[in-house]
């Protein structure tokens, strides 16, 4: 059957070719931020603030040295943040929201590669190849910090925590790539995806034992190889156990504890 994109896929439905939409090569619209900051402090959910302020470099620093950062958005759930095949120019850091970023497998079936929260990059995976690997949706209302590749390339010549920072990055996105390949049950997969992800939530809004998932149980089911029937019952087997609140899409840890058992015992531990 073949389905035409509105913004939400079904698990496994094959695709059409999809429109030629890049957010991050248009204009750039003014818009009223989540959190700037100040004229020396980044905002909150900067990507790259940590490494940029251990070297003694702020704000004022960066625009002298004309690494400028560019506010994109906001984007409505379903909008197409870069599409596979586009060409590479630009970085972009969540700012507020979820992305998620996918690919078309060889049967013409879509193949979620991964969930990107405030804080985070999108983009890396294309600058080997110069062009983007992969297509990137919004899954909710999406605000970005846009960055030229080649300043920010340019200033981590100069600030080596802003390069171990993108290598760290880069090493993060291959950690998720493996741990997606090991041979995993289910169970131990869907544990250890709820923990990793309120951790990074944590750290974009101080909230560890509480998520809103964004997005579909289908997407979830379809980033850990799972059927989406596996992941319903998951759901409802860690709920009966009390390792969950599930409200829809809110979801509250309750035994921490337990789940990272759950998770470990999956890895061997």
């Amino acid at each position: 059957m073949i389905l035409e994109y509105t913004g939400c896929f079904t698990a496994g439905a094959v695709l059409t070719t999809l429109p030629r939409v890049n957010h991050l090569e248009r204009p750039v619209e003014p818009w009223r931020a989540v959190d700037d900051g100040d004229a020396v402090r980044f905002c909150s959910t900067c990507a790259f603030s940590s490494a940029c302020l251990a070297q003694g470099m702020g704000k004022r620093e960066l625009h002298d040295l004309h690494v400028l950062v560019e506010h994109v958005g906001p984007l409505a759930a379903g909008s197409h943040i870069f599409r596979e095949g586009d060409a590479f120019n630009v970085i972009a850091a969540v700012r507020e929201g979820m992305v998620k970023t996918w690919r078309v497998d060889r049967d013409g079936r879509e193949q979620v590669l991964g969930f990107h929260l405030p804080g985070e990059v999108i983009g890396l995976s294309a600058i080997d190849g110069e062009r983007y690997p992969c297509n990137a949706d919004a899954l909710d209302r999406v605000q970005l910090c846009r960055f030229s590749f080649a300043k920010v390339a340019t200033l981590a010549t100069r600030l080596p925590g802003l390069q171990r920072e993108l290598f760290r990055l880069l090493s993060r996105d291959i950690t998720h790539a493996e741990r997606l390949a090991a041979d995993l049950p289910a169970d131990a997969r869907l544990a250890g995806f709820l923990l990793d992800l309120s951790q990074r939530m944590a750290r974009a809004d101080g909230v560890l034992a509480r998520l809103r998932l964004a997005m579909p149980r289908a997407d979830i089911a379809n980033y850990l190889r799972l059927a989406p029937e596996t992941v319903s019952r998951l759901f409802r087997r860690f709920r009966d156990e009390s390792l969950l609140v599930v409200r829809g899409r809110e979801i509250e840890i309750t035994d921490r504890d337990r789940l990272q058992r759950l998770a470990e015992a999956g890895n061997g531990a």
